[in-house]
């Protein structure tokens, strides 16, 4: 049956992160949700709890352009802080917590984490991970479908950009995002499902409902899925980026590709980028191994680049486009990361000097306390 898709104003944004509280001595994860959202009222609409008390959900309105992302995740996170200074407890962002034990995690109290826990088990105690979601607006399903696949081939850069979690559990796991390989052992997480039409997504839907597969689209955790109640398309690849900067330089460019993608929608002229399902599967997976040093696949024919230099040519190809939606200044914000490193990279050297994991936290929170990189 048909799945109302809610209107949004063209390519709106909207970006939710998903943090860390930690413990002042220790450094460790520390399960202060509760006294955080007390300080801050039970009713802020861009905090909210997530599945373990260790994290915060931080989040914007609907916003016009990344400029306005910029100010209300400002905003917000400073109230954050605030309130996190009150109860005792530092605030950082980054894909994994470098040595936490997922043991250890307190599930929050509401009955769609129990839920997500009592179908999932051992899979989903583990998700202590943390991720960044940007919301792009969409007119109705079948614009919402035309963004999803226009976006998906970039994905995997998306990720190696994002790339912040080479250590889990107190170990190199040697690789640029292993956040990305923890999440996407739920059942419905991972590689979206390809779709031509929007009314092939809603058959599926409606299959994967009718089988109990899932209850509602939010059950759903592909790395880009429709958001249908919002209006939007949502893109969850990403880990959480270190610092504010890079999390606004991404968002710029999620939101300079579905310009472009729009663009080719309504007067198509074949010059956005097609490929197999699995190219875009194996560069996801060079992403989260090597990072922006992956050699990442460009066309069917099998093909390879250096990532870094992929990235290149499209920010050449967007550029137009990034100025036409205002977009540009924080599109060069990129330039950071590539010279100077990802954090998967930045965590690494600030290890290799101080042979400890309490520094790499140490550098965690002054990266997101004073948007400047470490290590």
């Amino acid at each position: 049956m048909p799945l109302p898709f809610a209107h949004s104003p063209d390519l709106t944004l909207g970006v939710e992160l998903e943090l860390q509280l930690l413990d002042p001595q220790s450094r460790d994860l520390s399960p202060a949700c509760g006294r955080v959202l007390e300080r801050l009222g039970p009713d802020h609409p861009n905090v909210r709890p997530e599945i373990f008390q260790s994290m915060l959900e931080v989040s914007t309105g609907v916003c016009r352009d990344v400029s306005q992302v910029r100010r209300e995740l400002e905003a917000t996170v400073t109230l954050v802080r605030r309130a996190c200074e009150e109860v005792g407890v530092e605030l950082a962002s980054s894909g994994s917590h470098p040595f936490a034990r997922y043991s250890d995690r307190i599930v929050y109290p509401a009955e769609r984490y129990q839920g997500l826990i009592d179908r999932n088990r051992w899979i989903a105690r583990r998700l202590m991970i943390f991720g960044m979601h940007a919301h792009i607006g969409a007119r109705d399903g079948p614009h919402a479908m035309a963004l999803i696949n226009g976006l998906t081939p970039y994905l995997p850069h998306v990720l190696a950009l994002s790339a912040s979690s080479p250590f889990w559990q107190g170990q190199d796991t040697g690789l640029a995002s292993s956040r990305i390989t923890i999440f996407e052992a739920l059942p419905t997480a991972g590689h979206p499902c390809v779709f031509d039409t929007w009314q092939e997504f809603e058959y599926a839907f409606d299959a994967m409902i009718a089988s109990r597969a899932i209850n509602s689209v939010k059950d759903i955790w592909w790395d880009i899925r429709p958001s249908p109640g919002y209006g939007t398309v949502e893109v969850r690849i990403a880990d959480c980026p270190p610092t504010l900067s890079e999390t606004v330089a991404i968002v710029a460019l999620l939101h300079s590709l579905a310009a472009w993608i729009d663009e080719e929608y309504r007067q198509p002229t074949g010059r956005l980028r097609t490929q197999p399902y699995w190219a875009v599967r194996e560069n996801k997976w060079r992403a989260s191994r090597w990072g922006l040093e992956a050699e990442a696949v460009v066309d069917d024919r099998g093909q390879t680049v250096l990532l870094r230099n992929d990235l290149d040519s499209i920010l050449t190809e967007l550029a137009p486009h990034a100025e036409r939606i205002g977009a540009r200044e924080e599109l060069q914000g990129l330039a950071r990361p590539l010279q100077q490193g990802g954090s998967y990279e930045r965590q690494r050297r600030v290890y290799a000097r101080e042979g400890s994991l309490v520094a790499v936290v140490d550098a965690l929170i002054d990266e997101f306390r004073h948007d400047r990189f470490a290590g």
